[in-house]
């Protein structure tokens, strides 16, 4: 399922990169913490409607429900297709929140208080005779306010317009990135209220680079999930790609099941 974008955001080069420990972005969640949104899609395979309204009742208002909504709709290995495995550490803490400074380096720092509850995985398909690993993470957040998770969308854009090179950690940096948004309605676009895809180069002290990077999030209701990738030697783009966008439309599919009206 291919995912349009329609408005172009951000384009720049990138420089070096690292291991899978410490602080990481919305963009490429972190394994021991945090939480983070990575970019959205999941275009319809036709209509121009938005996405139904969900049911009030079915709606999270404590954290409680919202951690219940988050283990209903995260992704699983299977979520992405064959071949995909967790990773160790496989679910974040929710005690912290990534913040992108000013110098362009993401910090962990507490969660917004507009979020009631986040959840990060991550995921591996693992090295092959002439290809690297791709790494992969899953993010949920389910924010008290629908213009809550509109902000975190719109935050997202104006990072990747503030630093379109970012620090992930000590040994990971992506950049050249290039973003697109797409509001429910255009062009297909008929499960998410809010979509952004983002791809460009990955770079690490690891597997070195640069390599594909993809990211996609979306945001319904007062939820935002998203899906990324870093890819590695070996590893095409359509391939990469297709990971993120499976995941992402699993996701998307789940959550409406999860609170949509019935009947």
């Amino acid at each position: 399922m291919a995912v349009p974008v329609l408005l172009l955001l951000a384009g720049c080069s990138g420089g070096a990169g690292g291991d899978n420990s410490g602080t990481e972005n919305r963009k490429a969640p972190s394994a021991d913490g945090g939480t983070e949104a990575g970019a959205g899609a999941g275009a319809g395979a036709g209509g121009t409607s938005t996405p139904p309204e969900p049911d009030p009742a079915r709606l999270p208002a404590t954290r409680a429900a919202a951690l219940d909504l988050i283990g209903r709709v995260i992704a699983d290995p299977d979520s992405f297709g064959p071949g995909v495995v967790e990773r160790s550490p496989y679910e974040s803490g929710p005690a912290t929140w990534p913040v992108l400074g000013a110098d362009c380096v993401w910090k962990q720092e507490k969660p917004a208080d507009t979020v009631l509850a986040t959840r990060t995985r991550s995921f591996e398909v693992p090295a092959a005779p002439g290809k690297g690993p791709i790494r992969l993470a899953a993010v949920v957040t389910v924010h008290r306010t629908r213009e809550d998770a509109a902000w975190e969308m719109a935050e997202s854009i104006e990072e990747t317009m503030r630093c379109p090179t970012q620090q992930l950690t000590a040994d990971e940096q992506i950049g050249g990135m290039v973003a697109g948004a797409l509001l429910g309605g255009e062009t297909g676009q008929r499960n998410a209220e809010d979509a952004l895809t983002e791809t460009g180069e990955y770079r690490s002290a690891e597997l070195g680079g640069p390599h594909h990077y993809s990211w996609q999030q979306a945001q319904t209701y007062q939820v935002t999930v998203a899906v990324s990738a870093k890819g590695a030697e070996g590893r095409t783009e359509k391939e990469i790609d297709a990971l993120v966008t499976g995941a992402q439309a699993t996701m998307l599919v789940r959550l409406e099941t999860a609170v949509g009206k019935r009947g």
